[in-house]
Order: structure tokens, then C-alpha cells, then sequence
């Protein structure tokens, strides 16, 4: 999805240099055929109605080119035209030659989208390309998530199993115990409970586990029925993010800071189209060419005689009761609302950054905490199952404290590990830098058109 996002953003950046090359275009008709009754006038004064009888044929070739600093157009034309007059018994053939013809086009107060243009479209596919460099590292984001969610459901349902067999034991050696009179009915009953508790869990341990398999095989499209078994990414080279390091590379890397620029390009280019359109405007149309006219083809392009265009033509609006002064203040305004809104998120978007990279500069710290709580609660669980089971312990209430400080331990460290590498991939897709190698993120984008 990411790279065929990009592709769209590829050709309409491609679309839009196109305009300011040179364009070739070739204009025919072949024919246009006329048989109606039409009112000409007559050399006397009046009309009358004749009828007439027309084939015209035409090919025009010209070949243009945008001028984006001024936003005019400078053109050069050739072509042939030739017209059949079909009168009642004879047929009158005329041709018309524009040897070639050099011009252009050119406004001159207007608003200049192709000045504008040429700023902000470069940048909006500058934008596309790190959008998909950050797409890239939100799909890790992704896998990370399925990948750990997969880890806590199997780990879950490891406990679940342990946990059942540990309490089939402890229900078996209890009862023996009832039996000989050592312990109250009431510890038989809470392991007895505890035993179908367990199980329970198990159950439901499972239908979890098959659930986050399906999620799991979905995200990587795996359609066989392999089973699988993922093992905890426990060997992390820890190193430290810099926070200002991380801003700046965000600032310069990312499609967010270019995002910022464009969005205020955007809204001074708006200022600009508001206080052009609805004022006084000029645009001025001047050409110069080679033409002639003869019933022989051969004749056409002999002795040209010169043709020559000026047209200048003025728009001045006497009176728009203040619309045009009222789309400038909405402009204006829309522009301070821009650069205020921009602001704030700059703000945001430092601060979002501060509290991803201190997040992930704690993780190794959190990672020690909870590897270090999940040994110590196994032992804890270990010593007070044993010493329950030689009856050195007699109170169940502990035995299940201990069993859950131990479950919670484990889900605890597979949690914090879930939380680096979620930190890691946010980290870089923040600022598209990879600290762990002091290098910016990049990627080959010729690869991505073909």
C-alpha cells in the first residue's frame, strides 16, 4: 500500500514537470463537411438565403512552452488549410498556408500559479518520499505489535498448562493430607477450586492463542497451517537516543517539518492568488507569421506575405461593493491561522518527540526491573511450593499470591520487552534516523516505479 502511494505521487509529480517542457501537438480536421442553406449578404445591402456547399480541411502543428517566472507562453505554429466550395456545376479550391508563426501569450497583473507551483509541487513529492520511508517503519511498529501479542497469548497459555499441572499435584497431595487429617476442608476445597480455575484458564488461554495466530499469519499473509512458535527477542544492544539530536533530525528528515513549510507556501500563495484575481488585470497577445493563399498547393508557400498580431487587452472592475478586498482579509486571515496552527504543532511535535525518546532511553532500565522481577518471583513461587508441599507452608492464600506475583512477572517482562522495540521503531519513524548506526533512513525509490 505504501508503494502504491507513492507511484501516485511519482506520476503526479512527473505530470506536473511535463508542464514546463516543451509540448508537440498535432490538430487535424478530415474533413468538415457543410450542405446547408445560410443568410449572406449581399454587395447591395441585403440578405438573402444561399445555399452552400463546404468541405474544409485543415492540419495546424505547435509547439509550446511554459515560461513559469512570468507564467505566459511562447508558441510557434505552421499549417495548411484548404476549402472546397461546391457550387451547381463546378467546384472552387482555395488553399491557405500559415508558414510558420511566432508568438506568445502573456499576463500581466494575474496570479501566477506556475511561480507558485514550481515551490510547492517539488515539495509535496519530497513529502511523499519520507511518507514512505515513515510508512515503512510504521509497518515495523505493526509487526512488532502482532509479533508480541502472538508472545503474550503463547506464554499465557504456557502459564495456563503449568499452572494446571501444578495444582493437579498440589489437589492430589492435599487430599492425601484431608485424608490423614493435617489439613482444613476449606484448603482442599480452595485447591480443588483453583485446580478448575486453572483449567478454565487453560480454555481460554487457547481460543486466545488461535486468535492472535490468525492475526499473526494475516499481517505476514501466510495462508498454510504450520504451527508456530516465536521466541522472545531477549539479546538488545542498548544505546541512548540525544533529544535535541532526535528534534533536529526530525525537523530536517521527516514529511512532518516539510509538511510546515508547505502548508505556509500554501497559504501565501492564496494571499497572493486574492489580491491578483478581481483587480485591474492586462494580458497581452502578440504574434508574428508567414502566410498565403492560392488555388495551386504548389503556389501555397511561394512569396509568403507577413501577418502580424497585437492584441492588449485590460479587465478593470469599477465596482464589486468590497468582494475583492474581502476575499484578501479572508486570505490573510486564513494565512495567520496557518502560521498560529503551525506553530502550536511544532510545539506538539517537539514535545511528542522529547517523550518518545525518554520513553525509549528508560526501556533498558524497565527491561532490567522486570527481568530481575521475573526471577525473583519464579524463586519466590519455587521456595513456597516446595515448602508447601512439605508442609512447611499451610496457609493456600500465600501459595496463590506467589503463583500470581510469578504469572504477572513473566507477562510483566515480555510486556517490557514489547515496549523497547515499540519505542525503537517510533523513535524512528519520528525522526527517520537510525541511531543505533548514526545514519539518516533512506530508500531506493527508482525501485518502487518499475
Amino acid at each position: 500500500m505504501a508503494r502504491h502511494t507513492y507511484r501516485k505521487s511519482y506520476w503526479g509529480y512527473r505530470t506536473f514537470k511535463a508542464t514546463y517542457l516543451p509540448g508537440l501537438q498535432v490538430q487535424a480536421t478530415l474533413p468538415n463537411i457543410n450542405r446547408t442553406i445560410n443568410a449572406i449578404a449581399a454587395q447591395d445591402g441585403s440578405t438573402v438565403y444561399t445555399p452552400q456547399s463546404l468541405a474544409n480541411y485543415s492540419v495546424n502543428m505547435t509547439l509550446s512552452q511554459k515560461v513559469g517566472f512570468t507564467g505566459g507562453e511562447v508558441f510557434l505554429t505552421s499549417g495548411l488549410q484548404r476549402l472546397d466550395n461546391y457550387f451547381t456545376d463546378t467546384t472552387m479550391r482555395q488553399y491557405l498556408s500559415s508558414v510558420i508563426s511566432i508568438g506568445f501569450r502573456q499576463p500581466i497583473f494575474a496570479y501566477n500559479p506556475y511561480k507558485w507551483d514550481k515551490k510547492i509541487e517539488p515539495m509535496k513529492f519530497r513529502e511523499a518520499q519520507r511518507i514512505y520511508i515513515e510508512t515503512r517503519e510504521d509497518v515495523a511498529i505493526k509487526a512488532v505489535d502482532r509479533f508480541f501479542s502472538l508472545l503474550l497469548a503463547q506464554i499465557e497459555v504456557e502459564i495456563a498448562r503449568t499452572n494446571e499441572a501444578n495444582y493437579d499435584t498440589l489437589f492430589r497431595i492435599a487430599k492425601g493430607r484431608f485424608n490423614l487429617g493435617k489439613i482444613a476442608e476449606n484448603e482442599l476445597l480452595q485447591l480443588e477450586l483453583n485446580l478448575l480455575q486453572s483449567r478454565s484458564a487453560v480454555e481460554d488461554a487457547r481460543l486466545n492463542y488461535d486468535n492472535m495466530v490468525f492475526e499473526f499469519k494475516s499481517f505476514l499473509r501466510l495462508k498454510n497451517d504450520y504451527p508456530v512458535e516465536l521466541i522472545p527477542p531477549e539479546n538488545i544492544d542498548y544505546f541512548s537516543v540525544d533529544v535535541q539530536k532526535a528534534i533536529e533530525q526530525a525537523r530536517e528528515n521527516t514529511s512532518t517539518g516539510l509538511q510546515f513549510q508547505r502548508r505556509l507556501l500554501e497559504a501565501q500563495s492564496e494571499v497572493n492568488r486574492a489580491k491578483m484575481d478581481g483587480r485591474f488585470d492586462a494580458q497581452l497577445f502578440a504574434s508574428f507569421g508567414l502566410t498565403q493563399t492560392s488555388t495551386d498547393i504548389s503556389l501555397v508557400y511561394k512569396n509568403p506575405l507577413d501577418e502580424e498580431r497585437v492584441t492588449l487587452g485590460i479587465t478593470l472592475p469599477l465596482l464589486d461593493w468590497g468582494k475583492a478586498r474581502g476575499n484578501i482579509k479572508m486570505a490573510e486571515s486564513n494565512q495567520d491561522l496557518v502560521k498560529t496552527t503551525v506553530e502550536q504543532e511544532k510545539i506538539d511535535f517537539q514535545q511528542n518527540i522529547f517523550l518518545v525518546v525518554t520513553r525509549f532511553n528508560m526501556q533498558k532500565r524497565q527491561l532490567i526491573i522486570a527481568a530481575k522481577s521475573d526471577t525473583v518471583a519464579r524463586k519466590r513461587y519455587e521456595v513456597t511450593q516446595k515448602r508447601y508441599m512439605i508442609g512447611m507452608v499451610n496457609d493456600v492464600l500465600e501459595l496463590n499470591m506467589a503463583q500470581i506475583d510469578t504469572d504477572n512477572a513473566r507477562m510483566g517482562y515480555i510486556r517490557a520487552l514489547m515496549d523497547y522495540w515499540k519505542s525503537y521503531y517510533q523513535v524512528r519513524k519520528l525522526t527517520l534516523y537510525d541511531f543505533e548506526h548514526d545514519q539518516p533512513i533512506t530508500a531506493t525509490f527508482d525501485d518502487l516505479i518499475n
